[in-house]
């Protein structure tokens, strides 16, 4: 893999040299489709420019400040060398672990973006790289640390995933907003016996195995042929309608169609997409599920 960082793990009197490469690709990676906006009567790309409506100028990079603003059109400028002089200037390029915790303790809202700590070449640098491993996965631990990327600050969380340690860089307490009113609005909603046991029936008769290769984008799929279409000059295959939910007064009604349709779903082979199309048909007004429509052409690319 291509680092992006190179330092060590720290924690004690011991350093394990590791490497950061990214472990997710963002969501403009280059196997996306990347669209550039282009003038309609002749396809050329269009620039764009940074213009001041006062005094009627184009601004150059050398003119540009960074603003705070402060109230509704007044602002605090600052400069890119004022910024600098308040970021960290980290020489070590260590990642201190100062605590160790359990990992199920840790909200996954916590989590900001996944790295991939990679070991170091030399075998004798890759032996504590693999204590460390085994030993927090024993454990069931992770540790808790920060270290410096590019000039800023990084909290972050360091756990064992299969035979691989994973650096998860992490929010700060007051980025990750409070559920509050979410949980008073629940705590006033009571839950009857019967339903609660019909809801389980169905997440019963829904459950299985996580597979992380249906994780797949639909949309993505269905963008590619269009553009696949257009590009050889043929139209593009007509995409089958959404079901449509229609909102149902009768709870008990919904969980019990809902339930069939699980059973149904358990006992026929589907896609996890088939599934979830089988389960909005079943909410509908309490009515037994329809068959999910059929895919077009354009969905069944792998």
């Amino acid at each position: 893999m291509r680092t992006t960082w190179n330092g060590s793990i720290s924690f004690g009197l011991v350093n394990i040299p590791v490497g950061l490469a990214p472990a997710t690709a963002s969501s403009a990676r280059q196997s996306d489709v990347q669209f550039r906006l282009l003038h309609r009567d002749c396809l050329t790309p269009i620039k764009q420019k940074r213009w001041c409506p006062v005094h009627d100028v184009e601004v150059g990079p050398d003119q540009l400040v960074k603003g705070w603003e402060v109230s509704k059109g007044e602002f605090v400028a600052i400069d890119d060398a004022e910024i600098e002089a308040i970021e960290e200037h980290d020489t070590s390029r260590a990642i201190g672990i100062t605590r160790f915790i359990p990992l199920g303790e840790v909200d996954p809202m916590y989590y900001d973006r996944s790295y991939f700590l990679i070991p170091s070449g030399a075998e004798a640098q890759r032996r504590p790289y693999a204590l460390l491993l085994r030993a927090m996965t024993d454990a069931g631990v992770a540790g808790l640390g920060s270290f410096v990327l590019a000039g800023k600050e990084k909290l972050c969380l360091i756990r064992a995933a299969g035979e691989a340690l994973v650096l998860e860089t992490l929010f700060v307490h007051d980025d990750v907003r409070s559920n509050a009113e979410i949980a008073e609005a629940v705590a006033a909603s009571p839950v009857k016996d019967d339903e609660l046991l019909l809801a389980q029936q169905i997440i019963s008769g829904l459950s299985g195995n996580f597979d992380p290769t249906e994780l797949r984008s639909g949309y993505r799929e269905r963008l590619r042929s269009l553009l696949e279409a257009k590009l050889e000059g043929r139209a593009p295959e007509p995409q089958p309608a959404a079901p449509v939910a229609t909102p149902a007064e009768d709870l008990m009604a919904v969980l019990r169609a809902s339930v069939i349709a699980a059973k149904a779903a358990a006992t026929t082979p589907a896609t996890p997409k088939t599934k979830a199309l089988s389960k909005t048909a079943a909410s509908a007004a309490g009515k037994k599920p329809a068959a999910a429509p059929k895919r077009s052409a354009a969905g069944k690319k792998a």
